[in-house]
């Protein structure tokens, strides 16, 4: 069986840095015996209480956040991907690896001082408590303080690790920033992409180095693109826009047409989970029960039943966010293709099945106006990111694609 690392595809230095510190970890627990207050990891050693992995979409943060995670748990401490701490960790399911992923599109405070609280006991298994923060971009400020004073004050054994885009303010706060520290991933190469879906997944090698290539490096993306269908349909319809932008009106049945495709997407991945917590809480409620008193307590649920919809059309937006900045990247691709095609850049294509296409854009708007069009789609994923209403902002980006 491959080690924890294994999965994390293109980043050997991050790599490095993150077994030294789990061999650091180890070598903590081996002298200190059982925990005390206020001993925890030694900085000098190569590990720390507080950790932010940072990299574009597709890096791999969590891949790295959960394989550190399990190397910490590792009763060799090397992270060997064999023994219990490496695969409940693996798995999710040891009981001192917290893994928080925001089914919203924030982190409230209240979560995450529920959290912190819990994080400071004492690990079950004697080695570390481990909180895992998905997206700690998305913390709100309360939550953000709440988070601040734990890594502040860490309890003894406990390790915080959080994942996030960038270290900018707008992502993670400075005081929270600089009290961890840093572990940059980069984009990886579509080789390394390929060959982990070949590997991995058992794709064909002609398929996995189209979908490594397509996805830009996304190992997430690229293994949807070579197993699902459906994903190549939606990126076929994605990659039509341009050809579709033949006057005003065209325009906005493109937005449209990419707005509802998103919403379709999106509903379609919550559904099941959306239906299932339902069920499960009309079930604890008593739902179904034909006892004395089973009647009132279904009327006085409401509140209960509101609140769980709330957080579950909070779900739906981000999920719909996420279909839609998917079909923007494909976007981007392809008048990034447009572009280095009108500048002769000696860089292979992004999206090869449409290269063709792309060339016939190069060759009537110029370099010029493939960079203005590649301009317009970023600004559309940085104004929906900024809380624009998405169908505005595709409205504006696909005018501006069509006037150039």
């Amino acid at each position: 069986m491959p080690d924890v690392f294994a999965d994390l595809v293109g980043q050997e230095e991050a790599v490095d840095t993150l077994r030294r510190a789990a061999a650091s970890a180890a070598a903590v627990l081996r002298a200190a015996g059982p925990p005390e207050a206020g001993s925890g990891p030694d900085p000098s050693a190569g590990m720390t209480h507080a950790w932010i992995f940072t990299g574009p979409p597709g890096s791999g943060r969590s891949v790295a956040a959960r394989a550190f995670a399990a190397a910490l748990q590792c009763v060799h401490g090397t992270g060997c991907g064999e023994c219990p701490g490496c695969h409940t960790t693996m798995t999710g399911t040891h009981a001192d690896v917290r893994l928080v992923v925001p089914e919203g599109l924030s982190i409230s405070v209240g979560e995450m001082r529920s959290l912190v609280l819990r994080a400071a006991s004492t690990p079950s298994g004697g080695r570390w408590q481990v909180v895992i923060i998905e997206d700690a971009d998305r913390l709100t400020e309360a939550a953000g303080n709440a988070l601040l004073k734990a890594i502040e004050e860490p309890p003894p054994r406990t390790v915080f690790l959080l994942c996030a885009p960038s270290t900018h303010p707008d992502d993670v706060s400075v005081t929270i920033r600089s009290r961890c520290r840093l572990v940059p991933l980069r984009q990886p190469p579509p080789e390394a992409v390929a060959e982990v879906l070949v590997r991995r997944d058992g794709v064909a090698p002609d398929v996995a180095a189209w979908a490594g290539a397509a996805a830009q490096g996304h190992v997430g993306r690229a293994r949807r693109l070579a197993r699902d269908p459906e994903a190549r349909t939606r990126r076929d319809a994605v990659l039509a826009v341009p050809r579709r932008l033949t006057g005003v009106g065209a325009a906005f049945d493109a937005a449209s047409a990419l707005i509802e495709a998103a919403e379709a997407e999106a509903a379609a991945s919550v559904a099941e989970a959306d239906e299932a917590e339902r069920a499960a809480l009309q079930t604890a409620l008593g739902a179904g029960g034909t006892g004395r008193g089973a009647a009132g307590a279904i009327r006085g649920a409401a509140g209960q039943l509101k609140e769980l919809e709330k957080r579950q059309k909070s779900r739906a937006t981000r999920a719909q966010r996420d279909a839609l900045d998917r079909a923007l990247v494909d976007l981007a691709g392809f008048y990034r293709d447009a572009l280095t095609t009108a500048l002769r850049a000696p860089v292979a294509p992004v999206h090869t099945d449409t290269a063709a296409l792309a060339a016939a854009g190069a060759q009537k708007w110029a370099a010029e106006g493939a960079l203005r069009r590649l301009e317009a789609v970023l600004e559309c994923r940085s104004a929906i990111e900024a809380n624009v209403k998405p169908r505005i902002a595709v409205e504006a980006m696909m005018l501006a694609l069509w006037r150039g």
